[in-house]
């Protein structure tokens, strides 16, 4: 089985949808926040830990476990869940972000036929192509994979843009013809900026390609405004079939996953929550805090009081900012636990605001108490 969608309910006042994923590792409930294990391992974390923050599915990236410990080694050990002893489901990037970013001339190391760029560990000229990529997923055994798609930056020019959209295209049918495990969904890629015919054309085309999923690309690569995120879903999802799930890539601010889910998005990922959980800061209901502050040298509350994850019923924002300050990893894991159940905690109220057809009132009440002035209080 590759993977089935179940689409429950769309609520009555906005796009917003309530669904199921099943996979070959349970059955998992949308709208859904996916924590991201980059190398196999969601950074702190064990697997046990991040289950427990309610995690469904989480995402992996291809470029990284390619270059180590190699595709043939997690091969070799069963695939990616018995690698990392993860029991639920794993969606695979394709790796193109990274190599975009790479890619130090753009004219002339992105060529029709893949990508010339640098490793990021040795320096060692590589090439990945749209074939290599999927042949590495396909290898890795996720239960999702990701077609190679071309990251334009958020300066592209329209006419860039064009034949980018265009070349993601052909990467795609070539992607899905070497696609060969029966086990994997393979989702196809919408790019196109914040131009609508552009968003329009690539979604209507990849479409065609009948894909197991799809997602919506180029919203988090450098620097896009929220506005041109907004755009680019709204272009987008028209042309998306209702039976298939949506996946917008890389986002994970609350309110943006809000605004998604709205617009009709079903899945997110970001690095986010466990990202600026390093560097001392928390999600709260009064936005983000910072427990570097010398201010919460002697608070012993929790970060949130209404908070159920396993930071919050065991530790103190004053323990926190010692480990924070004494250089302990401890700090760190222990953000990233609250951070990542904060988002999931979140997706899994919007489901029940779909559910109470309430989604518009959900973000109305999020949004007053997010951007108050209660996060000085805190």
């Amino acid at each position: 089985m590759k993977i089935e969608y179940n689409l429950i309910k769309t609520e009555k006042n906005t796009k917003a949808r309530l669904g199921t994923i099943k996979t070959n590792y349970g059955t998992v409930e949308t709208p859904m926040f996916m924590p991201v294990g980059t190398k196999a391992t969601v950074k702190g974390l064990s697997p046990e830990e991040v289950k427990e923050t309610g995690a469904g599915i989480i995402l992996a990236n291809t470029y990284h476990l390619w270059l180590r410990p190699g595709e043939d080694i997690v091969n070799k050990a069963g695939g990616l869940h018995k690698f990392m002893n993860y029991d639920g489901p794993i969606l695979t990037d394709s790796g193109g972000f990274q190599v975009f970013s790479l890619a130090k001339n753009k004219k002339k190391d992105i060529t029709e036929e893949g990508v010339h760029f640098k490793s990021h560990i040795d320096g060692k000229e590589l090439f990945l192509t749209p074939e290599k990529s999927i042949e590495i997923q396909n290898k890795l055994d996720s239960d999702i994979a990701m077609s190679f798609d071309e990251c334009p930056p958020a300066s592209a020019t329209h006419e860039y843009l064009k034949n980018s959209v265009e070349r993601t295209i052909r990467w795609a049918k070539r992607g899905k013809a070497v696609h060969n495990n029966p086990n994997q969904a393979l989702f196809g890629i919408v790019q196109g900026g914040a131009y609508e015919d552009l968003r329009k054309y690539s979604a209507t085309e990849t479409v065609k390609l009948d894909f197991d999923g799809y997602s919506i690309g180029g919203v988090a690569n450098d620097g896009e405004s929220k506005e041109d995120m907004y755009k680019a879903i709204d272009y987008s999802i028209p042309y998306l079939p209702e039976d298939k799930v949506r996946y917008l890539m890389g986002v994970g601010e609350p309110i943006d996953i809000i605004e998604g889910v709205i617009r009709g998005v079903d899945i997110f990922d970001c690095v986010l929550p466990t990202r600026i959980a390093r560097h001392g800061q928390a999600f709260t209901r009064c936005g983000k805090i910072n427990l570097n502050n010398a201010k919460y040298k002697e608070d012993f509350t929790p970060i949130e009081e209404s908070c159920d994850c396993y930071t919050c019923k065991h530790y103190t924002k004053a323990y926190i900012r010692h480990l924070l300050n004494t250089g302990e990893m401890l700090g760190g894991r222990l953000l990233s636990i609250h951070n990542i159940r904060f988002l999931i905690r979140l997706t899994e109220e919007l489901r029940e605001a779909i559910k109470e057809n309430r989604i518009l009132e959900y973000r109305e009440e999020f949004l007053e108490k997010y951007n108050s002035k209660c996060k000085e209080e805190n």
